[in-house]
Formats: C-alpha cells, structure tokens, sequence
C-alpha cells in the first residue's frame, strides 16, 4: 500500500506572497498571482516533489475578518486546510510591521497541534531593520526567504521534509482526470460540490467566484476520478486583462490535463455560441465530452417532452460533435449526478479500446462496400488497409490507400461515424490518417500486398 504524502499548508494574510511561492516550488505558474490582494479565493493543492520525497503542497486565501457569508467560507477553508495539512507554514512580509491579522493567524495555527513554521517573506525589501519582533507571534521556528530572489526557499524545504515521513514516489494509483468547463455562473462549482460531497469549491451566487483550479479525488466504483472545477469563461470581448485572462488560461490547461471534460450548459441558456466554442476546444484537444444541461430542477419552459427538443436543438448545434452524450442535472437535487461518473468510466473505457487488425479490415471492406469513396476533381480514391496506433492517448487509425488527399471530408465523416457505431467510441473524440500506400509503409507494417 502506497504511503500517504505529507501536506504542507501555506497561510497568511491577503498579499504577503503565497500563491508566488506556490508557484516558486511548482516550477509553474499554477496559482493566480497578481497585486489585487485577495487573488487566491479557493484552496488549491498540488502534488509534488523535493529531492525526491513527495507531498502535497496547499495555496489558501487569504486569511482576514469575513465581511459578508461569501468571505467567511473563504475564511471556513482556511480553517480546513490548516486541520488537514501535516505541516503549516505561516507567511508574512518583512517590509509590514505585525498586524492583527498575523496574529489570529499564528493563534489559529498553534492552535491544532501542527508543526508550524513562520516564514517571514520579501526580506530582500527589510532593508537591514530587525526582524526579532516577530517572535512574539509565539512560532519557536522562523524562516526567512524572498520569493522573488529564490532565497532562503530551499532551506526552508529541507527542514520541513526532514521532520516528515519520506516518501519516495507518489501514489501509483492511476486517476481518471475530469474538468469541469463552462461560462460563469452556470452552476460548476454546485456540480463539483455534489460530485465530491463536500462543500471544498465556493458556491455563490456571484458569477466568477471561482479564479484557480480546483481538485477533489472521488473513489467511484474502484476507480479513483480527479474533478477540476475552472473559472467561468466569457467571450473574448468581456474578459478582463489581468487575473480575469489568466482564469482562462487555467481553463485551458485543466482541458489539456484532462482524459474527459463536462461541459456545463445554464438549461435556462441553450442558444449561446460561446458554448460551441468551449466545446470546439475540446474537441480540438481531442478530450472525451460529456454536455451537462445544469439547473434542470428551474427549467423555466419544462415539460415532459422538453428534454427531447433541447436534445434536438444541441445536435444541430453542436454537430461537430454528434458522439458526445447530453445529461440533465440538478446539483440542488442530485438528479443525475450519479449517472454522471457512469458515463465517465465508460468514455474512459472506450478510449482505452484496441481494436484488433483484422477486425478493423473486415469493417473497413463492408464501408468501402456499401459506399465507394467520393473523391475531388475526378480522382477516384482507394482504400486498402487500416491499424490502430498503439501508443496514442485517444483511438487513432491509419488508412492507407492511393489518392487519399483527395478524398472528401463527408466521405470522412461517414467512416467515422461507421466506425464509432460499429466499435463503440462513444463520448471520445478518434482520429483518421490517410495515408498513402507506399512500399515502404507496408514494409514497416510487415503487410503483405494481394
């Protein structure tokens, strides 16, 4: 049994450099950094590794009186992560006298019985004054780093592993991996709530609460899935320069990062092309797709057969992508929720699905049969052998054949959508090749010509 990795939980108040130093271990610009204190609104957590020992590494918000219920489950999660975390290490700057807040900080850490380090951050702007008075804050072990220097941060990395359990390598346990993408307010983070039962995504009723990407693990049948919720995306003309663009850029590398994308569509709000877009860039990162119709329990218009017309309605819309199956949810209700992780593991599967050659031959010679290649500019295209990729991430296939370039994308399309129906690829995009036979490409393929 794999070992549980330790988690180290940064704290602090707003602004004193714990998304920077976050993304300084990362190696990657991960969590939102920006001079708007109080960028960071979720927890977010990261899996990964100094010196060969891993751990869990947690970004929080920051930490201050809540002046309304949205700022105090901001407050809530903090509280959560320091429980949760191994170690906890409380930031502050060097350049601001101690405040109220860094001392309900300190409090609230020592608190929990948790080994908690003081890392005093920025000292590069301490010019030289005395840092001493910030042993009243009660914390015996103080570390002083500048996350814009890089110093101090390796000391503080090394000690901090040496009073943990080492582990060598990360769970071996191979996830699932899930995002959830839409427009903002279309209910995402109340899905990723329902899927993980537990209240670890904001959910409010203002649109955009959600900036970094969030991550919850849910065991499901055996299988371990990892949900990403994602900020709100709006069309190009809305998004604001700053912490705004780069929510959308966390958008974009949670669908790279992921085997199957959800995406959320406001029932309420069906005709709306940003949608087609968001799942154009799916399709586009050749990621399996499930369209998620939220908000179904205040369906303003709804009535027995209202499911079947908005079914009608996404097929012509979203035509460029006809094998991606449509849910109707209620994260208020749980309806379908469950059914959401069936159809999961079941893309999942189909992505992993090797076809043997022989098979994929004996459907390639009935299609051509039953509807001869139509080509461009008088050419009559042929086509002669197929194999699947072996080592692609998503069900590849190479056809070969003579004057393959001219063959017409709805001849395309049909043997696509034969060869969905005939092997089951359902909800996973597939990719075809058309390649021209060569002598040296038969050779490669230890094929032997008729």
């Amino acid at each position: 049994m794999a070992k549980k990795l330790p988690i180290i939980a940064i704290v602090g108040r707003a602004n004193v450099g714990k998304s920077s130093l976050f993304n300084n271990i990362l190696k990657q610009k991960y969590a939102v950094v920006a001079r708007e204190a109080g960028t960071t609104r979720d927890s977010i957590a990261e899996k990964t590794s100094f010196k060969g020992n891993y751990f869990w590494l947690v970004d929080t918000a920051g930490a201050k009186d809540p002046q309304d219920k949205f700022e105090m489950t901001i407050q809530d999660q903090i509280k959560e992560a320091i429980i949760g975390a191994d170690v906890i290490w409380m930031l502050t700057e060097a350049n601001i006298p101690l405040t109220d807040d860094d001392r309900k900080i300190a409090k609230l850490a020592l608190k929990n019985n948790k080994k908690v380090y003081l890392v005093i951050n920025k000292i590069d702007q301490a010019h030289n004054q005395n840092l001493d008075y910030f042993e009243r804050l009660g914390i015996k072990d103080i570390y002083k780093i500048s996350v814009v220097q890089n110093k101090g941060i390796e000391v503080l990395l090394e000690d901090t592993l040496y009073s943990l359990p080492q582990v060598k390598s990360p769970e071996q346990i191979e996830s699932i991996k899930v995002s959830l993408i839409g427009r903002p307010n279309v209910g995402k983070s109340s899905l990723f709530n329902a899927l993980a039962k537990k209240q670890q995504a904001i959910v409010a009723d203002k649109a955009g609460t959600t900036r970094d990407v969030n991550k919850t693990t849910v065991r499901y049948n055996g299988t371990e899935i990892e949900f990403m919720d994602t900020a709100g995306v709006r069309r190009n003309g809305k998004i604001q320069v700053g912490i705004e663009k780069f929510s959308v850029l966390r958008t974009l590398w949670a669908i790279e990062k992921s085997n199957v994308c959800l995406l959320l569509i406001d029932g309420n709000e069906l005709n709306v092309k940003l949608d087609e877009k968001l799942a154009g860039l799916i399709k586009d990162s050749s990621k399996g797709l499930i369209i998620v119709i939220t908000k179904w329990d205040d369906y303003k218009d709804k009535t027995p057969y209202s499911s079947d017309a908005i079914i009608k309605l996404l097929k012509n819309n979203f035509d460029f992508v006809p094998w991606a199956p449509v849910i109707f949810t209620s994260s208020v209700s749980g309806q379908n929720v469950t059914k959401i992780f069936d159809l999961i593991l079941e893309i999942y599967e189909n992505q992993q699905r090797k076809v043997q050659t022989s098979q994929l031959n004996t459907w390639l010679k009935l299609a051509v049969q039953g509807h001869p290649p139509a080509g461009l500019k008088n050419r009559n295209p042929k086509l002669n052998y197929i194999v699947q990729e072996k080592d692609n991430v998503i069900p590849s296939f190479k056809i070969f054949g003579s004057q393959t370039k001219f063959i017409h994308w709805s001849y395309k399309r049909y043997l696509e959508r034969s060869l969905r129906e005939k092997f089951d690829f359902s909800g996973c995009s597939i990719e075809l090749w058309f390649i021209e036979k060569n002598k040296r490409n038969f050779e490669s393929l230890n094929i032997k010509e008729d």
